[in-house]
């Protein structure tokens, strides 16, 4: 009974020591043990314990191949297995690198003169002038496995953060037209005009075809929502679309200034190319798009959805219309004032919330003596 229950205590000691090894990560099916020291302890400790369990049972919890248990047996000490620097035996792998043509590879890899080059024609370079003769993939696995970072750091021009912006509605429009391809090949234009201040969308419209009048009919139907007199500024790209007749002259009858991006100014126009990314990204590749009636109604819900319920971050939850129209001015603080009065709720209702443990803990505290 003594012996039973010492087995027991003895098997419980091991099932928590290997429990532990599992959760540290600890493992022998593919890593590598290149220090002779530590094989050599863990051969001592496989011969004193073969004696109480079988090999298989010990290689089991070791998680150690049997391949490598007796290759480790078969290697003599005079071998150089036991070298600290090498991952396998130079004999029994002779065809791994040399030290001193890895060192060659890193003197290469990380040097400043050598940044222009690639791996693989770093590799081609260093078999020309006759350094080191091996492959691109054998380079590139070197470098991941030692984690060497070449001096590759990119130098870029700083960028301006905040583009151009109105301060008020109808004072810069953006004009721009996005090629859609339906499933059957053919290809869909979309055009619209967004109003720089408020982010909405002040006419857009669908056609099969990259006609120079579509432009035209935009810009009438988006000149119903000016609400003062003046000359607003229109963004727009160098594209056929946007400079022809046509449009030269709906321009001047709708007192509008044209602005070519990056040619008149140094900005571009990337407002209303983010919000093709959003309506194509967010919406349009989320649904069949096999044909143009189809493409129009996906392209009404969303315009709609965008102007009337969908807030914008840079509004603190105000949409494009509340903004355009101005009629949700104390929105802002009636947010900020409802953020601060669920977070009170909830730390109210966290407080409350208490178990038998707490309990009698906060009992303990009450009834304890306050030391003077």
């Amino acid at each position: 009974m003594k012996l039973d229950r010492r087995v027991r205590i003895l098997a419980a000691a091991v099932r928590i020591l290997l429990a532990m090894l599992r959760a540290s990560g600890f493992t022998l099916a593919g890593e590598r043990l290149p220090e002779g020291a530590a094989k050599a302890g863990i051969l001592r400790a496989i011969t004193s314990a073969k004696a109480f369990l079988p090999l298989a049972t010990l290689l089991r919890i070791l998680h150690l191949e049997p391949g490598r248990y007796h290759a480790w047996n078969r290697r003599d000490s005079s071998l150089a297995c036991s070298l600290d620097d090498r991952s396998a035996c130079p004999r029994t792998s002779p065809s791994q690198l040399t030290p001193s043509e890895v060192a060659a590879i890193k003197d290469m890899v990380l040097a400043p003169e050598k940044r222009h080059m690639s791996l693989r024609t770093l590799a081609m370079y260093a078999q020309r002038i006759g350094k080191v003769f091996v492959s691109a993939t054998t380079w590139s696995k070197l470098v991941r496995a030692r984690g060497w970072l070449r001096p590759r750091k990119r130098v870029d021009p700083p960028k301006p953060t905040i583009g151009v912006r109105a301060a008020a509605p109808n004072e810069i429009w953006h004009v721009d037209v996005t090629v859609l391809k339906l499933i059957d090949g053919t290809k869909a234009y979309l055009h619209a005009i967004i109003d720089n201040y408020s982010r909405k969308i002040l006419a857009w419209t669908v056609s099969a075809r990259l006609a120079p009048t579509a432009n035209c009919h935009l810009l009438f139907a988006a000149a119903k929502h000016m609400v003062f007199a003046g000359r607003p500024l229109l963004y727009a790209d160098s594209g056929i679309e946007n400079i022809n007749t046509a449009v030269d002259a709906t321009l001047f009858s709708a007192c509008l200034e044209r602005v070519l991006a990056q040619v008149d100014v140094a900005y571009s126009n990337s407002m209303i190319e983010a919000f093709w990314r959003s309506l194509k990204h967010q919406w349009l590749y989320l649904n069949s798009l096999d044909s143009i009636e189809r493409l129009r109604s996906l392209v009404e819900f969303f315009i709609e959805q965008h102007n009337t319920q969908m807030p914008h971050s840079a509004f603190t939850g105000q949409t494009p219309d509340e903004i355009y129209f101005d009629t949700a001015v104390d929105l802002p603080a009636q947010l900020a004032a409802a953020r601060t009065k669920a977070r009170a709720e909830r730390l109210a209702a966290n407080r409350a919330l208490t178990c038998s443990e707490c309990s009698g803990q906060q009992a303990s505290l009450l009834g304890s003596p306050i030391p003077l």
